[in-house]
C-alpha cells in the first residue's frame, strides 16, 4: 500500500488500482489530493480537515465519488446528501474495496468552553490508522501510525503517550500545519526518540511524498 501525504492531515492511500483520501481540508492540497479519487473519508467537522469547496468541485467532475463522514459534516454538504454516507465509531464498512473499522466518537477537548464535535477515527486494512483530532488507542493492532503532532488540544507529552500506546510498527507525523520549521525539529526530535525506545519507527514526510507501507 502506498500512502502518499498532502498536507497538514490530509493524506491518499493506493493499492492495486484503489485509492482514497481521508481528511482534505483547507490547510492541505486538498484539490490535488481528490483529483481523480472515487472514495474519501472524512474524520470531524474543522476546516483544517474538510474543505468544502474542493470536495464540493471533486463531486462535480466525479459523478461516482462516494463520502464517509460524521453526520455534523453530512450537515455541512447538503448538496452532496448523495454521495455521503454517516458513519460513527464500532463501525465496520467497505469503502472501494478498503476494509474501513472506525474507532474514538468525539474530537479532543480544546477547553471547557469549547463544543466538543464528534471525531471518527479510521483503521485502513487493518493497516494504517488516522484518528483524527483524537488519541484515541484503537482495539486493534495498528502496523502504521499517522500521529497528530501538534494542536490546539494537545501537548509533546500526550502525545508521544498515543504513540506509545499504539505500538505500531511505523509512523508518520500529521496535524503539522501550525508549527514552523523550529517548533518541527523540536517535536520531532523528542517523538524518534522516545517511540524508538518502543520500537516505533518515526519518519517524517514532506508534502507530496509518497512511501510504501506494506508490512
Amino acid at each position: 500500500m502506498q500512502l502518499a501525504k498532502f498536507g497538514h492531515s490530509c493524506v491518499r492511500l493506493s493499492e492495486a488500482g484503489r485509492t482514497l483520501v481521508i481528511d482534505p481540508g483547507v490547510f492541505s492540497e486538498a484539490s490535488d489530493a481528490l483529483a481523480g479519487i472515487d472514495t474519501v473519508l472524512i474524520t470531524h467537522e474543522h476546516p483544517d480537515h474538510v474543505d468544502i469547496g474542493a470536495l464540493t468541485a471533486a463531486a462535480e467532475a466525479n459523478a461516482d465519488l462516494r463520502i464517509w463522514a460524521p453526520e455534523s459534516v453530512a450537515q455541512m454538504l447538503p448538496a452532496l446528501s448523495d454521495v455521503v454516507t454517516t458513519v460513527g465509531a464500532g463501525e465496520e464498512f467497505d469503502a472501494s474495496g478498503f476494509g474501513v473499522r472506525t474507532f474514538g466518537g468525539q474530537h479532543a477537548l480544546i477547553h471547557s468552553s469549547v463544543p466538543v464535535v464528534a471525531n471518527v477515527g479510521y483503521l485502513i486494512d487493518e493497516t494504517v490508522y488516522h484518528p483524527g483530532d483524537s488519541f484515541t488507542v484503537p482495539t486493534a493492532p495498528v502496523d502504521t501510525a499517522l500521529v497528530p503532532i501538534h494542536a490546539p488540544w494537545s501537548r509533546v507529552g500526550e502525545v508521544l503517550d498515543f504513540e506509545i500506546a499504539l505500538r505500531a510498527r511505523q509512523a508518520f507525523q500529521i496535524h503539522d500545519a501550525l508549527l514552523n520549521d523550529d517548533g518541527k525539529g523540536v517535536v520531532y526530535g523528542h517523538i524518534r526518540r522516545i517511540a524508538g525506545e518502543y520500537g516505533t519507527d518515526f519518519r517524517v514526510l514532506d508534502t507530496g511524498e509518497t512511501v510504501d507501507v506494506s508490512g
